[in-house]
């Protein structure tokens, strides 16, 4: 009987290490497909990133011609305006009669309605347009994301006594008064590039998040968390393999407010 029993152990050992080896191997597949799941979103990632980053160059070196064009028109118009300024004194001096005053301000007047003119075009090629009114202008800024048009704000401008913005339609969540203190007294062009940086990067992310929980509801594991600034993302989703479904968390943190791409991105498995 004892050695029936002792036969009975022998027998049932060997079952041991074939399903050992069974549990290490479903072990070793789970491990690589989430390894290779987390390779090829680093993959995407960097390659996203360096797409982004040609056409930001692109954007930035197409915006840099336009605005070289504007400045050359611009000088363009004010030395026509000293060279008519220039006929109208030698005519003088030669005894011809002509008006003293009244043509020389107005060459200077006209000069100043076509540089603002001027100045208006070059921030509509770059989403920013204006409108003159009587104690200043109204600039509206108007954001995209990839050639999709999201959102337009506002600023009135008052340039009289002082340059100060009376009233806006901007988040208050961008810092628009820092960027005014900067900016708006020294170089308005500079504050309305800076402002529409920060707005377009905004709509960017914004248009992104909305995007990710329309398209992908089916595959997201609650709802997606974000901040009003739309900086800080966080949301779980799925994916599924050969050896079941794994669920991700991941967190995108933008700490670049005038960029619409994260600049770290944390993904776990749970």
């Amino acid at each position: 009987a004892a050695s029936r029993e002792e036969g009975g152990m022998t027998s049932a050992f060997p079952l041991l290490p074939k399903a050992w080896r069974e549990m290490e191997k479903g072990k070793s597949n789970s491990e690589d497909g989430v390894l290779a799941h987390l390779e090829r979103l680093e993959a995407q990632a960097r390659e996203s990133a360096l797409k982004q980053e040609e056409k930001e160059q692109q954007e930035e070196k197409l915006a840099g011609l336009k605005a070289r064009v504007q400045e050359l028109r611009a000088q363009r118009d004010e030395l026509r305006a000293k060279l008519e300024l220039q006929q109208k004194r030698l005519l003088e001096k030669e005894g011809v009669k002509t008006d003293p005053e009244q043509p020389s301000a107005q060459a200077v007047l006209e000069w100043k309605i076509r540089s603002m003119k001027d100045l208006l075009q070059l921030f509509y090629l770059t989403g920013i347009s204006g409108k003159l009114t009587k104690r200043g202008v109204c600039f509206c800024i108007s954001t995209a994301y990839e050639g999709t048009y999201l959102h337009s704000y506002y600023l009135d401008v008052l340039t009289k006594p002082e340059v100060q913005i009376q009233r806006h339609s901007v988040p208050t969540f961008i810092p628009l008064e820092q960027i005014a203190r900067r900016h708006l007294q020294t170089d308005i062009r500079r504050f309305l590039a800076v402002l529409s940086d920060h707005l377009n990067a905004y709509a960017g992310r914004r248009y992104q998040a909305d995007q990710l929980q329309e398209r992908f509801s089916e595959r997201l594991e609650g709802p997606l968390q974000r901040n009003s600034l739309c900086n800080l993302l966080v949301f779980h989703y799925n994916v599924s393999g050969d050896n079941g479904s794994f669920l991700f968390s991941a967190k995108l943190l933008y700490s670049d407010l005038c960029c619409s791409l994260p600049t770290e991105a944390i993904v776990s498995c749970t």
